[in-house]
Parts: structure tokens; sequence; C-alpha cells
């Protein structure tokens, strides 16, 4: 469950920075593999753990290359916020971020992490199979009404 304030007794075992890449309206969904040890088959944003020694930043900018080919400036990510999520085994933080393309960019999947990518509206997202909490993080980025 997600929070913008820390619950009682919030202690995070690690940090998650994830990314909305839009263009033309459009999100980028990676699709899991069946094989993934924490969430299998399901759609979600370029993401990943935050690493020792790293910014959030530095986190996303790696993450996004990674999982897309794409190597993105600094300057051209923006932080929206972090979240404070309590799942039933434990707590982590999620730090939002966002970039946007005039031209579709050219994904290359990490096959090692992927399956398939989807530009897709929001509206589009949110009757996908996404990754936990995704959907709720998805009508706070756009102001989706519940």
């Amino acid at each position: 469950m997600l929070h913008a304030q820390p619950p009682s007794n919030f202690n995070p075992r690690f940090e998650v920075v994830s990314c909305f890449m839009i263009h033309n309206g459009k999100i980028l969904l990676l699709h899991r593999l069946d094989s993934d040890d924490m969430q299998p088959d399901v759609w979600g944003l370029p993401a990943g753990k935050r690493e020792k020694g790293e910014s959030i930043h530095e986190a996303m900018i790696r993450e996004i290359q990674e999982e897309t080919g794409l190597i993105i400036p600094y300057q051209d990510i923006t932080f929206h916020n972090s979240l404070h999520v309590r799942y039933p085994e434990y707590d982590f933080l999620y730090h939002s971020f966002s970039t946007s393309y005039t031209e579709r960019p050219e994904i290359t999947l990490s096959t090692s992490e992927h399956k398939d990518y989807k530009w897709v509206t929001p509206q589009e997202a949110l009757q996908m199979k996404l990754i936990t909490d995704l959907d709720a993080c998805i009508k706070l980025y756009f102001k989706i009404p519940e």
C-alpha cells in the first residue's frame, strides 16, 4: 500500500526508482518475464532498486539505460515524488520520475528482464495486468479520479 507520509514503524529495506516515459500521450510499459522472482508476467514502468552510493537520479538514469537501451541526460528527467510503500513482508521508498519525447524513441529491451514493451495511454494501462500498486501511481501522476 502507498502512503504519502511514512506509516508508523516504517522501516524501508531498499529504495526503488521508476519513470513515466511519455510520448504523444502514451507511456512506455515493459512486460516482465514469466520467470521473474518477485512479480512475473506483469507490466511495469522502467524501474529498479537504487544501488549503494547512487543518488536516486543516477539510479533512474542507470535503470532506464539497462532496461530500454536509452541514455537520458540528467536534466531530461523530472523528479515527482517519493512514496512510502508497505507490503506485508517489508517496507520500501518509491521515487517517481518522468521524461517526455517529441519523437518515439527506439527501445532495446533487456531480454534478461523483459519480454515485450508497449506504448499505451494511462487509461489503457489501467486495463492491463500491472505490477502491484502501479495503478495507483498512474492515477496519482495523471490525476485520474478513483
